[in-house]
């Protein structure tokens, strides 16, 4: 593919990652010390990586700039916000000619099952107030989730049509159409799954609850071994899927399932959407959702297989779930200012 148009692959450099706080007067109102408890560690862990910038509604902006003034590599913007979800509503990195670019889509609150309004602003306003630097933002006039896209810095889009092609997104756009649009941003070919999904996501099927690159050649899975489980026929379809897609050289992907957890449910007795693939990949180290059952010692080990030069850290995601998202769904990575494949490819076709 042409280096002078690129969206990275996530395991790519990063200059920082983008959050957006809980606050009180939200869905979050139920549960919000626990979920202010999960933000704290996710910051602890990801600055000593790198730079962590959190837009935070100016209800608790003064609140939270003191609970998190001993970490240096955090700066707080005061903006407000509907929701949690910075993966939907952050910006997207792109490269254009060696150069970052952000893109900021439309985002209506997956379908408009809730209200998006603020949301759909966060990113102007961070970049009003100063926090992408130098960097060109881009508007684009169609609804694209950063979840709902997983790009192996090559080309290469992995999606559902679960999500892309549902009605309560691009109604007008057909599978072509979106195709076209997802070429104008850098993908030239696209991978649909039309297979796969978890009870309890309000995503329609987002990409990165289910399927995640690791390197150009390999994809990690959720698997569901119990027959028994109302995910086993859907997400061995989705494996089945999986099988026949090839790499960019016509070869079949190394394909890594990831057990699927025991069933977490909320106190109304619905069951919520775990998943360890919504982890998160950071400059030296990959973070992973744990819920406190048997299978994130699992977990933890086959993701360390799978970036075995970075340090894995579980984040315990047990509240994060109970409104229908997890680690991945919350942060959005910014890339670096240069594209590392203007000069080599190195870094681009390794795994992570």
């Amino acid at each position: 593919m042409a280096v002078n148009l690129r969206i990275p692959a996530e395991w790519e450099q990063q200059q920082a990652i983008q959050l957006t706080w809980p606050h009180a007067d939200s869905d979050w109102q139920p549960w919000i010390d626990r979920i202010e408890s999960v933000f704290i560690n996710l910051v602890t862990a990801i600055s000593q990586y790198q730079a962590v910038m959190v837009a935070c509604h100016p209800s608790c902006f003064e609140r939270v700039k003191n609970d998190l003034a001993e970490i240096k590599a955090v700066t707080l913007y005061p903006i407000a916000s509907n929701d949690t979800w910075a993966r939907d509503h952050g910006p997207i990195s792109q490269y254009q000619q060696g150069q970052l670019r952000l893109l900021n889509f439309i985002f209506n609150g997956w379908g408009s099952k809730y209200g998006a309004n603020l949301d759909n602003q966060i990113t102007e306003q961070l970049s009003q107030q100063n926090a992408f630097a130098a960097t060109e933002l881009v508007s684009c006039d169609w609804i694209l989730e950063g979840g709902s896209i997983e790009s192996d810095g090559q080309g290469t889009c992995l999606t559902t049509s679960r999500c892309l092609l549902n009605p309560n997104r691009n109604s007008q756009l057909s599978q072509a159409d979106l195709e076209q649009h997802l070429a104008s941003i850098g993908f030239d070919r696209t991978l649909w799954l039309t297979e796969g999904y978890l009870a309890g996501d309000d995503t329609d099927a987002h990409i990165d609850t289910l399927a995640r690159f690791c390197s150009t050649d390999t994809i990690a899975y959720v698997q569901c071994l119990d027959s028994e489980d109302i995910h086993y026929q859907p997400l061995l379809a989705m494996e089945q899927q999986l099988q026949q897609f090839k790499t960019r050289k016509k070869q079949n992907y190394r394909l890594v399932p990831l057990p699927l957890p025991s069933p977490c449910y909320n106190r109304d007795g619905d069951r919520l959407p775990a998943t360890y693939a919504n982890f998160l990949i950071i400059n030296g180290a990959v973070l992973v959702p744990t819920y406190n059952v048997k299978e994130d010692k699992i977990a933890l080990e086959i993701i360390q297989n799978l970036f075995p030069t970075r340090d894995i850290i579980g984040i315990d995601c047990r509240t994060v779930i109970e409104q229908f998202g997890s680690l991945h769904c919350l942060t959005m990575q910014i890339h670096t200012s240069k594209d590392p494949a203007s000069d080599t490819a190195k870094g681009i076709n390794e795994t992570a």
